[in-house]
Protein backbone atom coordinates (compact mmCIF):
# COMPACT_ATOMS: atom_id res chain seq x y z
CA UNK A 1 0.00 0.00 0.00
CA UNK A 2 1.92 3.03 -1.27
CA UNK A 3 0.05 6.18 -0.22
CA UNK A 4 0.17 9.00 2.31
CA UNK A 5 -0.18 7.51 5.78
CA UNK A 6 0.90 10.73 7.47
CA UNK A 7 0.53 14.42 6.70
CA UNK A 8 -2.45 16.34 5.35
CA UNK A 9 -3.63 13.48 3.11
CA UNK A 10 -3.19 10.63 5.58
CA UNK A 11 -6.83 9.74 4.97
CA UNK A 12 -5.81 8.26 1.62
CA UNK A 13 -3.73 5.65 3.42
CA UNK A 14 -6.66 4.75 5.66
CA UNK A 15 -8.72 4.00 2.56
CA UNK A 16 -6.05 1.63 1.28
CA UNK A 17 -5.92 -0.24 4.60
CA UNK A 18 -9.71 -0.57 4.63
CA UNK A 19 -9.64 -2.22 1.20
CA UNK A 20 -6.44 -4.27 1.29
CA UNK A 21 -6.87 -6.00 4.66
CA UNK A 22 -10.30 -7.48 3.82
CA UNK A 23 -8.98 -8.71 0.47
CA UNK A 24 -5.96 -10.37 2.09
CA UNK A 25 -8.19 -12.03 4.71
CA UNK A 26 -10.64 -13.32 2.08
CA UNK A 27 -7.80 -14.65 -0.08
CA UNK A 28 -6.32 -16.49 2.90
CA UNK A 29 -9.75 -17.91 3.76
CA UNK A 30 -9.98 -19.22 0.19
CA UNK A 31 -6.70 -21.09 0.54
CA UNK A 32 -4.38 -18.45 -0.85
CA UNK A 33 -2.89 -17.90 -4.29
CA UNK A 34 -1.41 -21.01 -5.89
CA UNK A 35 0.96 -22.48 -3.25
CA UNK A 36 1.08 -19.26 -1.23
CA UNK A 37 -1.35 -19.45 1.69
CA UNK A 38 -1.15 -15.84 2.84
CA UNK A 39 -1.08 -12.37 1.33
CA UNK A 40 0.25 -9.48 3.40
CA UNK A 41 -0.60 -5.79 3.15
CA UNK A 42 2.53 -3.73 3.79
CA UNK A 43 2.36 0.02 4.52
CA UNK A 44 4.78 2.30 2.68
CA UNK A 45 4.27 5.96 3.56
CA UNK A 46 4.75 8.45 0.72
CA UNK A 47 3.87 11.28 3.14
CA UNK A 48 2.00 12.92 0.27
CA UNK A 49 5.19 14.60 -0.91
CA UNK A 50 7.14 13.69 -4.08
CA UNK A 51 10.43 14.51 -2.35
CA UNK A 52 9.73 11.90 0.32
CA UNK A 53 7.92 9.51 -2.00
CA UNK A 54 10.75 8.90 -4.48
CA UNK A 55 13.23 7.41 -1.96
CA UNK A 56 10.37 5.54 -0.26
CA UNK A 57 9.31 3.96 -3.57
CA UNK A 58 12.88 3.07 -4.46
CA UNK A 59 13.42 1.48 -1.05
CA UNK A 60 10.15 -0.42 -1.29
CA UNK A 61 11.01 -2.18 -4.53
CA UNK A 62 14.66 -2.71 -3.57
CA UNK A 63 14.21 -4.17 -0.11
CA UNK A 64 10.79 -5.85 0.06
CA UNK A 65 10.97 -9.57 -0.54
CA UNK A 66 8.06 -11.27 -2.31
CA UNK A 67 6.57 -7.95 -3.41
CA UNK A 68 3.90 -8.73 -6.01
CA UNK A 69 1.92 -5.52 -6.49
CA UNK A 70 1.16 -1.97 -5.41
CA UNK A 71 -2.12 -0.43 -4.24
CA UNK A 72 -1.40 3.19 -5.12
CA UNK A 73 0.20 5.64 -5.64
CA UNK A 74 -2.06 8.65 -5.01
CA UNK A 75 -2.22 11.96 -6.85
CA UNK A 76 0.30 13.51 -4.45
CA UNK A 77 3.19 11.36 -5.60
CA UNK A 78 2.10 9.41 -8.69
CA UNK A 79 3.93 11.50 -11.29
CA UNK A 80 7.20 11.01 -9.41
CA UNK A 81 6.83 7.33 -8.49
CA UNK A 82 4.87 5.58 -11.24
CA UNK A 83 8.03 5.53 -13.42
CA UNK A 84 9.93 3.83 -10.57
CA UNK A 85 7.37 1.06 -10.18
CA UNK A 86 7.01 0.69 -13.94
CA UNK A 87 10.76 0.25 -14.42
CA UNK A 88 10.64 -2.40 -11.71
CA UNK A 89 7.89 -4.20 -13.66
CA UNK A 90 5.60 -3.93 -10.66
CA UNK A 91 1.83 -3.79 -11.32
CA UNK A 92 0.20 -0.86 -9.55
CA UNK A 93 -3.42 0.23 -9.15
CA UNK A 94 -3.24 3.99 -8.75
CA UNK A 95 -5.75 6.01 -6.79
CA UNK A 96 -4.43 9.11 -8.54
CA UNK A 97 -6.92 11.13 -10.52
CA UNK A 98 -4.37 13.06 -12.56
CA UNK A 99 -5.27 13.53 -16.22
CA UNK A 100 -1.71 12.68 -17.24
CA UNK A 101 -2.61 9.02 -16.71
CA UNK A 102 -5.76 9.13 -18.88
CA UNK A 103 -3.65 7.89 -21.79
CA UNK A 104 -0.76 6.35 -19.92
CA UNK A 105 2.12 4.65 -21.68
CA UNK A 106 3.09 2.83 -18.48
CA UNK A 107 2.49 -0.87 -19.03
CA UNK A 108 2.23 -1.71 -15.33
CA UNK A 109 -0.12 1.13 -14.37
CA UNK A 110 -3.84 0.41 -13.85
CA UNK A 111 -6.66 2.64 -12.61
CA UNK A 112 -10.24 1.63 -11.79
CA UNK A 113 -11.40 4.93 -10.31
CA UNK A 114 -12.51 7.95 -12.37
CA UNK A 115 -9.83 10.51 -13.27
CA UNK A 116 -9.95 13.99 -11.77
CA UNK A 117 -10.77 15.63 -15.08
CA UNK A 118 -13.92 13.52 -15.41
CA UNK A 119 -14.80 14.25 -11.76
CA UNK A 120 -14.61 17.98 -12.50
CA UNK A 121 -16.94 17.62 -15.45
CA UNK A 122 -19.37 15.58 -13.32
CA UNK A 123 -19.42 18.35 -10.71
CA UNK A 124 -20.16 20.90 -13.43
CA UNK A 125 -22.99 18.81 -14.91
CA UNK A 126 -24.64 18.38 -11.52
CA UNK A 127 -24.38 22.12 -10.81
CA UNK A 128 -25.96 22.93 -14.15
CA UNK A 129 -28.76 20.42 -13.55
CA UNK A 130 -29.47 22.08 -10.18
CA UNK A 131 -29.81 25.45 -11.89
CA UNK A 132 -26.71 27.09 -10.39
CA UNK A 133 -25.33 29.89 -12.55
CA UNK A 134 -22.69 31.71 -10.50
CA UNK A 135 -19.88 29.77 -8.83
CA UNK A 136 -16.62 30.24 -7.00
CA UNK A 137 -13.87 27.62 -6.77
CA UNK A 138 -12.10 27.04 -3.46
CA UNK A 139 -9.25 24.54 -3.77
CA UNK A 140 -6.24 23.66 -1.64
CA UNK A 141 -2.78 24.47 -2.95
CA UNK A 142 -1.55 20.85 -2.89
CA UNK A 143 -1.25 18.71 -6.03
CA UNK A 144 -3.98 16.32 -4.97
CA UNK A 145 -6.56 19.06 -4.46
CA UNK A 146 -5.82 20.85 -7.73
CA UNK A 147 -6.66 17.92 -10.01
CA UNK A 148 -10.33 18.70 -10.70
CA UNK A 149 -10.00 22.48 -10.81
CA UNK A 150 -9.31 22.90 -14.57
CA UNK A 151 -12.22 20.75 -15.73
CA UNK A 152 -14.85 21.90 -13.24
CA UNK A 153 -13.97 25.46 -14.30
CA UNK A 154 -14.00 24.73 -18.03
CA UNK A 155 -17.03 22.44 -17.79
CA UNK A 156 -19.17 24.90 -15.85
CA UNK A 157 -18.33 27.68 -18.31
CA UNK A 158 -19.10 25.41 -21.27
CA UNK A 159 -22.52 24.66 -19.78
CA UNK A 160 -23.30 28.36 -19.46
CA UNK A 161 -22.23 29.02 -15.88
CA UNK A 162 -19.96 31.80 -14.61
CA UNK A 163 -16.92 31.37 -12.40
CA UNK A 164 -16.97 34.57 -10.38
CA UNK A 165 -13.81 33.87 -8.38
CA UNK A 166 -11.09 31.25 -8.00
CA UNK A 167 -9.46 30.95 -4.58
CA UNK A 168 -6.41 28.81 -3.79
CA UNK A 169 -6.02 28.08 -0.10
CA UNK A 170 -2.58 27.59 1.46
CA UNK A 171 -2.84 24.49 3.59
CA UNK A 172 -3.72 24.36 7.28
CA UNK A 173 -3.73 28.06 8.12
CA UNK A 174 -5.33 29.27 11.34
CA UNK A 175 -7.64 31.62 9.44
CA UNK A 176 -8.88 32.27 5.91
CA UNK A 177 -10.72 35.48 6.66
CA UNK A 178 -9.47 37.38 3.61
CA UNK A 179 -10.34 34.49 1.27
CA UNK A 180 -13.78 34.17 2.89
CA UNK A 181 -14.42 37.88 2.44
CA UNK A 182 -13.50 37.61 -1.23
CA UNK A 183 -15.89 34.69 -1.67
CA UNK A 184 -18.68 36.61 0.07
CA UNK A 185 -18.11 39.58 -2.23
CA UNK A 186 -18.43 37.31 -5.27
CA UNK A 187 -22.00 36.34 -4.21
CA UNK A 188 -21.93 32.72 -5.41
CA UNK A 189 -24.91 30.40 -5.53
CA UNK A 190 -22.57 27.39 -5.43
CA UNK A 191 -19.00 26.62 -4.30
CA UNK A 192 -16.84 24.01 -6.00
CA UNK A 193 -14.18 22.71 -3.63
CA UNK A 194 -11.45 20.28 -2.67
CA UNK A 195 -8.91 20.71 0.12
CA UNK A 196 -7.54 18.69 3.01
CA UNK A 197 -9.73 18.22 6.12
CA UNK A 198 -8.24 20.92 8.36
CA UNK A 199 -8.11 23.54 5.62
CA UNK A 200 -11.72 22.89 4.61
CA UNK A 201 -12.95 22.88 8.20
CA UNK A 202 -11.37 26.24 8.96
CA UNK A 203 -12.55 27.86 5.73
CA UNK A 204 -16.19 26.74 5.92
CA UNK A 205 -16.45 27.50 9.63
CA UNK A 206 -15.38 31.08 8.92
CA UNK A 207 -17.71 31.29 5.92
CA UNK A 208 -20.58 30.25 8.17
CA UNK A 209 -19.60 32.77 10.85
CA UNK A 210 -19.02 35.76 8.57
CA UNK A 211 -21.72 35.13 5.97
CA UNK A 212 -23.80 32.01 5.51
CA UNK A 213 -23.38 28.67 3.83
CA UNK A 214 -24.36 28.12 0.21
CA UNK A 215 -24.54 24.84 -1.73
CA UNK A 216 -21.14 23.14 -1.87
CA UNK A 217 -20.09 20.60 -4.50
CA UNK A 218 -16.93 18.69 -3.70
CA UNK A 219 -14.96 15.70 -4.89
CA UNK A 220 -15.82 13.10 -2.27
CA UNK A 221 -18.67 12.26 0.07
CA UNK A 222 -17.08 9.38 1.94
CA UNK A 223 -13.60 10.47 3.06
CA UNK A 224 -14.00 9.99 6.81
CA UNK A 225 -11.37 12.46 8.02
CA UNK A 226 -12.74 15.23 5.80
CA UNK A 227 -16.33 14.58 6.79
CA UNK A 228 -15.46 14.46 10.48
CA UNK A 229 -13.48 17.69 10.38
CA UNK A 230 -16.00 19.69 8.34
CA UNK A 231 -18.98 18.26 10.18
CA UNK A 232 -17.38 19.32 13.45
CA UNK A 233 -16.81 22.82 12.07
CA UNK A 234 -20.22 23.58 10.57
CA UNK A 235 -22.47 20.91 12.13
CA UNK A 236 -23.64 17.57 10.78
CA UNK A 237 -27.03 18.95 9.76
CA UNK A 238 -25.47 21.74 7.75
CA UNK A 239 -23.01 19.39 6.07
CA UNK A 240 -25.88 17.13 5.04
CA UNK A 241 -27.96 20.10 3.86
CA UNK A 242 -25.34 21.96 1.84
CA UNK A 243 -22.69 19.46 0.72
CA UNK A 244 -22.75 16.98 -2.14
CA UNK A 245 -19.67 15.08 -3.31
CA UNK A 246 -18.84 13.51 -6.68
CA UNK A 247 -17.37 10.04 -6.37
CA UNK A 248 -17.16 6.71 -8.21
CA UNK A 249 -20.49 4.92 -8.18
CA UNK A 250 -20.70 1.42 -6.77
CA UNK A 251 -23.78 -0.76 -6.34
CA UNK A 252 -25.14 -1.15 -2.82
CA UNK A 253 -26.55 -4.65 -3.36
CA UNK A 254 -25.56 -7.80 -5.19
CA UNK A 255 -23.14 -10.73 -4.78
CA UNK A 256 -20.00 -8.56 -5.01
CA UNK A 257 -21.28 -6.40 -2.15
CA UNK A 258 -22.07 -9.49 -0.10
CA UNK A 259 -18.51 -10.75 -0.56
CA UNK A 260 -17.01 -7.34 0.29
CA UNK A 261 -19.07 -6.86 3.46
CA UNK A 262 -18.34 -10.41 4.66
CA UNK A 263 -14.60 -9.86 4.17
CA UNK A 264 -14.74 -6.50 5.93
CA UNK A 265 -16.25 -8.22 8.95
CA UNK A 266 -13.28 -10.59 9.07
CA UNK A 267 -10.96 -7.66 9.82
CA UNK A 268 -13.37 -5.23 11.47
CA UNK A 269 -11.07 -4.78 14.49
CA UNK A 270 -7.99 -4.18 12.30
CA UNK A 271 -9.21 -1.50 9.88
CA UNK A 272 -9.41 2.17 10.95
CA UNK A 273 -12.39 2.57 13.25
CA UNK A 274 -15.34 2.61 13.06
CA UNK A 275 -15.33 -0.30 10.61
CA UNK A 276 -18.84 0.42 9.31
CA UNK A 277 -17.65 3.67 7.73
CA UNK A 278 -16.06 1.61 4.94
CA UNK A 279 -19.11 -0.46 4.00
CA UNK A 280 -20.14 1.76 1.09
CA UNK A 281 -16.89 3.66 0.61
CA UNK A 282 -16.12 3.41 -3.11
CA UNK A 283 -12.41 4.18 -2.65
CA UNK A 284 -11.92 1.44 -0.06
CA UNK A 285 -13.88 -0.85 -2.35
CA UNK A 286 -11.62 0.03 -5.28
CA UNK A 287 -8.59 -1.02 -3.21
CA UNK A 288 -10.38 -4.31 -2.45
CA UNK A 289 -11.10 -4.82 -6.15
CA UNK A 290 -7.51 -3.95 -7.09
CA UNK A 291 -6.08 -6.64 -4.80
CA UNK A 292 -8.62 -9.19 -6.02
CA UNK A 293 -7.79 -8.46 -9.66
CA UNK A 294 -4.08 -8.93 -9.06
CA UNK A 295 -4.68 -12.13 -7.09
CA UNK A 296 -6.98 -13.60 -9.73
CA UNK A 297 -4.51 -12.65 -12.46
CA UNK A 298 -1.80 -14.56 -10.58
CA UNK A 299 -4.09 -17.54 -10.26
CA UNK A 300 -4.97 -17.41 -13.98
CA UNK A 301 -1.32 -17.00 -14.99
CA UNK A 302 -0.23 -19.77 -12.61
CA UNK A 303 2.51 -17.37 -11.52
CA UNK A 304 3.07 -14.70 -8.88
CA UNK A 305 5.87 -13.13 -10.92
CA UNK A 306 4.68 -9.56 -11.64
CA UNK A 307 6.02 -9.40 -15.21
CA UNK A 308 4.18 -12.65 -15.99
CA UNK A 309 0.80 -12.22 -14.31
CA UNK A 310 0.33 -8.58 -15.34
CA UNK A 311 -0.75 -9.75 -18.81
CA UNK A 312 -3.71 -11.53 -17.20
CA UNK A 313 -5.13 -8.52 -15.32
CA UNK A 314 -7.06 -7.24 -18.34
CA UNK A 315 -8.21 -10.79 -19.13
CA UNK A 316 -9.84 -11.35 -15.73
CA UNK A 317 -11.25 -7.81 -15.62
CA UNK A 318 -12.71 -7.60 -19.12
CA UNK A 319 -13.51 -11.27 -19.60
CA UNK A 320 -14.07 -12.95 -22.94
CA UNK A 321 -17.03 -14.57 -24.73
CA UNK A 322 -18.36 -17.33 -22.51
CA UNK A 323 -16.47 -16.16 -19.42
CA UNK A 324 -18.06 -16.93 -16.06
CA UNK A 325 -18.97 -13.85 -14.03
CA UNK A 326 -17.34 -14.03 -10.59
CA UNK A 327 -17.75 -11.67 -7.64
CA UNK A 328 -14.95 -12.69 -5.27
CA UNK A 329 -11.48 -14.23 -5.26
CA UNK A 330 -12.84 -17.49 -3.85
CA UNK A 331 -15.40 -17.84 -6.63
CA UNK A 332 -12.88 -16.85 -9.30
CA UNK A 333 -10.27 -19.29 -8.03
CA UNK A 334 -12.81 -22.13 -8.07
CA UNK A 335 -13.77 -21.45 -11.69
CA UNK A 336 -10.17 -21.10 -12.81
CA UNK A 337 -9.26 -24.40 -11.18
CA UNK A 338 -12.16 -25.94 -13.10
CA UNK A 339 -10.61 -24.73 -16.34
CA UNK A 340 -13.08 -21.87 -16.94
CA UNK A 341 -12.29 -18.35 -18.09
CA UNK A 342 -13.64 -15.63 -15.79
CA UNK A 343 -14.76 -12.01 -15.68
CA UNK A 344 -14.43 -10.34 -12.29
CA UNK A 345 -17.23 -7.99 -11.27
CA UNK A 346 -16.17 -6.02 -8.22
CA UNK A 347 -17.70 -4.15 -5.34
CA UNK A 348 -17.28 -1.04 -7.50
CA UNK A 349 -19.23 -2.72 -10.31
CA UNK A 350 -18.10 -3.94 -13.72
CA UNK A 351 -14.45 -3.18 -14.48
CA UNK A 352 -13.61 -2.79 -18.16
CA UNK A 353 -10.05 -1.67 -18.74
CA UNK A 354 -9.38 0.31 -21.93
CA UNK A 355 -6.19 0.34 -24.00
CA UNK A 356 -4.61 2.63 -21.40
CA UNK A 357 -5.61 0.35 -18.49
CA UNK A 358 -8.28 2.75 -17.23
CA UNK A 359 -11.82 1.82 -16.19
CA UNK A 360 -13.62 5.01 -15.11
CA UNK A 361 -17.10 3.59 -14.50
CA UNK A 362 -20.07 5.71 -13.41
CA UNK A 363 -20.28 8.69 -11.07
CA UNK A 364 -22.63 9.38 -8.25
CA UNK A 365 -23.38 12.59 -6.44
CA UNK A 366 -23.78 11.69 -2.79
CA UNK A 367 -24.83 13.53 0.33
CA UNK A 368 -23.16 12.49 3.61
CA UNK A 369 -25.44 11.00 6.23
CA UNK A 370 -23.45 9.95 9.28
CA UNK A 371 -21.34 6.94 8.35
CA UNK A 372 -23.39 6.37 5.19
CA UNK A 373 -24.28 8.42 2.14
CA UNK A 374 -27.45 9.18 0.23
CA UNK A 375 -27.16 9.03 -3.54
CA UNK A 376 -28.80 12.09 -5.07
CA UNK A 377 -27.80 11.52 -8.71
CA UNK A 378 -26.03 8.99 -10.91
CA UNK A 379 -24.17 10.30 -13.95
CA UNK A 380 -23.20 8.24 -16.98
CA UNK A 381 -20.12 8.86 -19.12
CA UNK A 382 -22.40 10.36 -21.81
CA UNK A 383 -23.80 12.88 -19.32
CA UNK A 384 -20.35 13.81 -18.06
CA UNK A 385 -19.14 14.33 -21.62
CA UNK A 386 -21.71 17.09 -22.17
CA UNK A 387 -19.51 19.38 -20.06
CA UNK A 388 -16.53 18.98 -22.37
CA UNK A 389 -15.89 21.75 -24.85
Amino acid sequence: MFNPFSGADAGFGALMIAGCLPAAAAIEAAGGILKHKTLNCKISDSRGDPADAVPAASQLVATTSNLVGIVGPSSDEASATVPIFNRSKMPMFGDTGQATFDKSSYRYFYRITPPDDATGYAMAVYAKDKGYKRAVTVFGSDISSQGTLPTVTAGFKHLGGKIALSETLPLDQSSYRSEVEAVVAAKPDVIFTEADPQTSATFFAELQQLYHLVPIIGTDATQPQWLKAVSGAIGAKNLKKYYVGAQPYSPTTGPAQVAWIAALKLVQTKVPQPAKQWTYNSYAQSAWDSVNLMALAMQAAKSTTPSVYTRFIVKVANGSPGAVLVYSFAQGKKELLAGKSIEYVGATGAIHLDRYNNSPGLFEMASPNGNATTTVAILTAAQVNTAKG
